[in-house]
Order: structure tokens, then sequence, then C-alpha cells
């Protein structure tokens, strides 16, 4: 497959869409134990180092490369797997101290920077130096080898003549970078996030989506917070070993292909939920394509991982 650099560098998008809530914060205790020691320690979220991307912000990022390396880290932010690469990530980036830009990219709110990448899913992680795309690596790797990596791209930029500094002062100006406020239900529903309040959270969602039923945003993050309301309290090891002793029961299918989501197994979850729509008839059936068609909005419609299914889920109704 050939790399963006390969054909000719990262078109310019025209469109102008408006990204989804993050919701990385919900998952923070998971996340907590699941982080190495270093990027533990590092207070990366206060770092001016580290930057959410949108499509408008983007451009300034690339011109930012002829000066510093900038790492494009395309993640699910619902995916613990994506999130324990964003920890190495922005640990390594805070210790250098400037010398290199960590840009995360919401895959399912900014399609159009994933397709430029050709990002097959995340955790896609690729660089940008002097403006052209360096491929790094994609899905989960040990800290040690990513930190390997990132290495490895220093010596790229170096090579290049990309030896600056965010420190002399040409970090991104917050104030040029800064996205348009929320929605006030948007905000409403970030904030009771914030406070893990996910049943505080959906509630603000279907208000939004009563004002605005084609509300997309609302759509995905309603099937977000549902999500993880959903898998808060469940015990992984009981709920597959009661789901592998009744591959019949519809609740016990469901809560594992959630696990699985949750996880970033995508297609395992998509999959169990297929198959079981597959053998069974009536109410449990129905039930089954409306939880698989929130998992699909949790992912995001334009992920091929989605694609993929629903053409399989048409065969198992069909």
């Amino acid at each position: 497959m050939s790399t963006p650099a390969q054909r000719g560098g990262i078109p310019p998008s025209s469109m102008n869409l408006r990204g989804a809530v993050d919701l990385s914060a919900l998952k923070a205790r998971a996340e907590a134990a699941a982080r190495p020691a270093a990027a533990r320690q590092a207070p990366a979220a206060q770092s001016p180092y580290i930057v959410e991307v949108t499509e408008q912000t983007f451009p300034q990022l690339v011109q930012l490369s002829s000066q510093v390396p900038v790492i494009v880290n395309l993640r699910a932010p619902w995916s613990e797997q994506s999130n324990q690469v964003t920890a190495v990530l922005e640990a390594a980036t805070v210790a250098s101290d400037g010398r290199m830009l960590l840009a995360n990219v919401d895959l399912q709110a900014q399609p159009q920077i994933a397709q430029a990448f050709q990002a097959q899913g995340a955790p896609t992680v690729v660089a940008v130096v002097k403006g052209q795309p360096v491929p790094l690596f994609e899905g989960v790797l040990p800290e040690q080898q990513i930190l390997g990596y990132l290495d490895e791209l220093m010596k790229v930029a170096e090579a290049n003549g990309v030896t600056g500094s965010l420190n002399d002062g040409s970090q991104p100006d917050a104030a040029e970078a800064e996205e348009p406020p929320l929605p006030p239900l948007h905000q409403e529903a970030f904030d009771a996030i914030e406070k893990s309040d996910y049943a505080a959270a959906a509630a603000a969602y279907r208000r939004a989506l009563m004002e605005q039923p084609a509300d997309a945003e609302a759509k995905a993050g309603l099937a977000q917070v549902e999500l993880l309301e959903r898998v808060q309290n469940l015990r992984a090891d009981d709920v597959r070993q009661r789901a592998a002793d009744e591959p019949d029961a519809l609740d016990a299918q469901l809560m594992v292909a959630d696990l699985d989501l949750t996880g970033g197994h995508v297609e395992d979850a998509f999959n169990r939920i297929i198959a079981f729509i597959g053998r069974t008839a009536g109410e449990d059936k129905e039930a089954a394509r409306r939880r698989l068609l929130d998992l699909f909005d949790v992912v995001g419609v334009t992920d091929p991982r989605v694609t993929k299914a629903r053409s399989a889920l048409a065969r198992a109704l069909f």
C-alpha cells in the first residue's frame, strides 16, 4: 500500500467539519492502571506541545513541521488501546521539551484527516516533517518500541534540517487554534462527562436530539456515553463466562460486545452481534440489530470496519 508521501503529500480539505466531544476523560480511571509509569507521572494535559487537531487547525501544524517534527496520533478516544499509545506519546512529547509537537486527532470526528493518511483504524501514528508525511506505526506496541520509533523520527528530522524548538515562541497560537464553543446542551453533556455522570450526559444529548433530530454529534455522543455507562460496573471475566455458557442469551452477548468495543476489539464486537442476529429471530434479533447500529455510531459511520459490518449485517438479516 502506498503511503501519503508516495502519493504526493496530504491533500487540502475544504470541508468545515465540527469535531465531536472528546470522551477520553470517560475512561480515565481504567486508563490510569494501564499507562506506563512515565506516562502517569507526566503532566501531559498541561503541556503546550500537545494539541487536539481539527481540519481547520491542521494546516497550521503542517507549517510548524518545518521547525519541529509533528507527530500525528490518529486515535479513537473511547478505545483503551488508543489511550495506551496516546499516554506514551504524550509522556515522550512532554520530555522532549518543545523539540516535537503531538497532534491528537479523533479518527471519528475528523474523518478527512484520517482519510488523508489512509488510516485504516486506531491507533495509527504518523509524523510530518517539512510538510511531508513520515509513517511510523499502527496498532499497540510496547513503550520502548514506540520510543524507538520516535528516536528514529528525530534522526530523520535532523537529517532534513528540522532541529528547532517550540520553546523559542513558535508554539501554536491558542487563540488561532481554539474551536468555537460547543452548543449549550453539548457543553452540558461534556461537563457531566467530566464528572463521570454519564446518565446526565446522556440526558443532555437526548434533549439536543429532541431539538435537532439530525444532530449527528449528539447522536454519536449519546451512543458513546450510553456504552460507557453500560460497561462501567461490568466484571469482564464473569460476563465472558456467561456469554460462553449461554450463547443465545441476548444480554450476555451484548455485554461482551460492549467490552470488546471499549477494549478496541471493534471487529470482534461487530462479529459477535452479527453472528447472534444470524442465529436468532423475533424481538431479540431486532434488539441486537439496534444495539449494533448504536455501536456503529460509537465507532463512526466513515470507519471501514463499519462499512464491512453493514454488509455482513445485511446478509444476516436477509
